[in-house]
């Protein structure tokens, strides 16, 4: 088991691909691929494991599977669509980046065929890979996320929903760009990691946590920040907030490029935005319901 920088855009501590047994879990973005392809060599992955569909994690998957005609792809049933025809998710992408940012950042982005996608809906192992993964459905980050427990090693591949934490700094931030935000069942899914009792996690942004219980609560304890600064409609304030955070805890340039690159201060607020609205119109339709 190892993890691999691929140095997103050329920086490092953005990106962690991971290699566990015959597997490679978010093999990242399809620009940063040629650092990746140089780290592997000769070894070739049975399956691709996603956590979710974000580009900064899967966004080489078609390129991969394009050059390994026999490599699996497994993610969440509601990602799976994507994967094999990836034009929505760009759209959506593009409105969040800006279209003229696209090919920088996300480089080109190819489908999968169908019949190499395999959709997952959490509460699987799969016996055959890596000698064994267990497979949890955890939503908050994304509607379509899963998370990954090895079970040889006890380490939890947790994507994005045990937060970031760029090393050596201890800073924790709970990222929350749009669409899918939702506070409530990304507790939950801190909840259900947990649970699991894992020995360690391995973060896409970045590598390795021994502590793994300090970890998930203190993402708990940054959504629960942000979404109270978020209600307040500030987007200033917030954004403000996680750069002060930064500055005040990263040691150096570097550290504080790694956190913005991993986690862009300027979209968390437009996820905890959307949750809050789409909250309050729920509530109020409800309220509206004849009893």
């Amino acid at each position: 088991m190892r993890a691999i920088d691929v140095h997103h855009l050329g920086i490092g501590r953005v990106v962690c691909a991971w290699q566990v047994g015959d597997v490679l879990v978010d093999p990242g973005p399809e620009p940063a691929l040629p650092t990746l392809l140089e780290a592997l060599g000769d070894w070739r992955p049975r399956a691709l494991l996603l956590t979710h569909i974000h580009l900064d994690h899967a966004g080489g998957t078609g390129a991969l599977a394009r050059r390994w005609p026999d490599v699996e792809v497994y993610v969440h049933e509601r990602g799976a669509p994507h994967v094999i025809d990836p034009s929505k998710l760009m759209s959506s992408a593009g409105r969040l980046y800006g279209e003229d940012n696209m090919k920088r950042l996300w480089g080109e982005v190819l489908p999968v065929e169908q019949e190499r996608v395999h959709a997952l809906s959490g509460g699987e192992t799969l016996r055959e890979l890596a000698g064994g993964i267990r497979v949890a459905y955890t939503p908050g980050h994304a509607s379509h996320h899963v998370a990954y427990l090895h079970e040889e090693s006890g380490r939890a591949f947790v994507g994005d929903v045990a937060g970031v934490r760029i090393p050596p700094s201890d800073l924790v931030i709970a990222p929350t760009p749009p669409p899918d935000i939702d506070v409530e069942a990304w507790e939950s899914s801190l909840d259900r990691i947990a649970a699991w009792r894992p020995a360690s996690l391995g973060l896409t942004h970045f590598g390795a946590v021994d502590d793994a219980e300090a970890q998930l609560e203190a993402t708990r304890t940054s959504l629960r920040d942000l979404a109270g600064l978020a209600r307040r409609g500030d987007a200033d304030l917030l954004e403000n907030a996680v750069r002060g955070a930064i500055e005040r805890e990263a040691d150096g340039p570097a550290t504080v490029q790694a956190y913005e690159t991993a986690v862009p201060p300027s979209h968390l607020f437009m996820g905890l935005e959307r949750y809050w609205r789409k909250r309050a119109e729920r509530e109020a339709q409800a309220a509206a319901e004849p009893r």
